[in-house]
Formats: C-alpha cells, sequence, structure tokens
C-alpha cells in the first residue's frame, strides 16, 4: 500500500509493509540524500521488522517525489519527516521506532525526542564528510535519548564502526559492524540479522 502525505514542501510518497500476523510496533524508516526507498539496507531492515511484526512506513521525502536530485537542507528535511509522521497517525500502533539510512538517520535522531519515539535504528550513519572526521555528526547520535541501533559498514567512508563507537564515548547506543562500505549492498543478511536481533528488546 502507498499513501500520499502532504507535507510543508510538497507530498511525500509512504509505501507501507505489513506483517503477516498483528501488529507489535511500528517503523518508520526515511532513505539517503542519494537514493531511495529500494535501497539494499532499507529493503533489509524492513524484511527483519515484518518478520518480527512491526508495520514499516518508508518514507519517500519530498524532493525525491518531486524528481529531483539534490536533498534540501535538514530543517526542510525534518520538517518534512514531521509532517509525514503527523499524517500517519491512524497507521501508528505500539512503539514507534524511528529510522533510516545516511541522511535519514539523522531526521531520526534529530526528530526522535519531539516524535516520542521508543528506539532509533541508524543505517550508515555519516559521521563525518568522506576525509573530514573533524567534521563530526556524532551530537546528533548522542542526543538520541532511547535505544539506539547503528548499523555500520567496516569500510564505511562517512566512519566505520570504530569511529561510531569510538564517537560515541560511553553513549549507550549499540553499533553493529557489517561488511560493506557506505551502501552497504555487501551483506544485506548481515543488517538483516542485526535488525531482528535489536527489534525484541524494545517490547
Amino acid at each position: 500500500m502507498q499513501r500520499l502525505v502532504d507535507t510543508p514542501h510538497g507530498p511525500a510518497r509512504v509505501t507501507v509493509d505489513e506483517p503477516a500476523g498483528a501488529v507489535v510496533g511500528i517503523l518508520l524508516l526515511g532513505h539517503g540524500a542519494g537514493g531511495g526507498i529500494e535501497a539494499p539496507d532499507l529493503l533489509a531492515a524492513t524484511a527483519a521488522g515484518t518478520d518480527a511484526g512491526w508495520r514499516v512506513l518508508r518514507v519517500e521525502q519530498p524532493w525525491r517525489v518531486a524528481g529531483k536530485r539534490i536533498a534540501p537542507a535538514p530543517p526542510r528535511l525534518d520538517e518534512g519527516w514531521l509532517a509525514v509522521h503527523a499524517g500517519v497517525t491512524d497507521l501508528l500502533a505500539g512503539p514507534v521506532v524511528l529510522g533510516g539510512r545516511s541522511a535519514g538517520a539523522r531526521v531520526a535522531c534529530r526528530t526522535a525526542a519531539a516524535l516520542g519515539a521508543a528506539g532509533v535504528l541508524c543505517l550508515a550513519f555519516p559521521l563525518h564528510p568522506p576525509g573530514r572526521p573533524e567534521k563530526t555528526r556524532i551530537a546528533e547520535l548522542t542526543g538520541v535519548v532511547v535505544p539506539t541501533l547503528v548499523v555500520q559498514g567496516r569500510t564505511d567512508a562517512f566512519g566505520g564502526p570504530d569511529e561510531v563507537t569510538a564517537a560515541l564515548a560511553g553513549h549507550p547506543a549499540l553499533v553493529a559492524p557489517v561488511r560493506g562500505d557506505h551502501a552497504m549492498k555487501a551483506d544485506p543478511d548481515a543488517v538483516r540479522a542485526a535488525v531482528a536481533g535489536w527489534l525484541p528488546t524494545l517490547g
């Protein structure tokens, strides 16, 4: 099922993947700045969610629906995301976990408190631009106070799992290393397994 949701920046599109049985919670996922909701890691997380009884809502931001190639600034991304959440309240049941890959993970982190998230799932969190570790975005991740899972490719140029773990400096977020780079195409089964192992801890 798909639904268009009005936002201040044009319509967003939500694709709904249902579990086979009763819904135990909601996984709301956003895409990255360079791709859509068919990214391998997003599909792996979706499969893990539906297998575990979670309804998964994959959100295409308004700029993507409009066919634009360049994502807008973070505040506009957040505004679109907040509007989507408000527009799908009839689909929300049980705990709601926010998440996404790369830029979508950042949006989930920044909005988790405002939306009362039960957890945050970060796929390929972009800790810093490639080659510029001084431009860290760790504050977005450490600002999350609910259970957080970061699934990170071992050769991610935006920050590998060891870098993320070191930057967290005692923050309780969990980091799950998987084979591959920022795209995390190399081992979707490992991504699926990491998400599948984490979701039941949120019940």
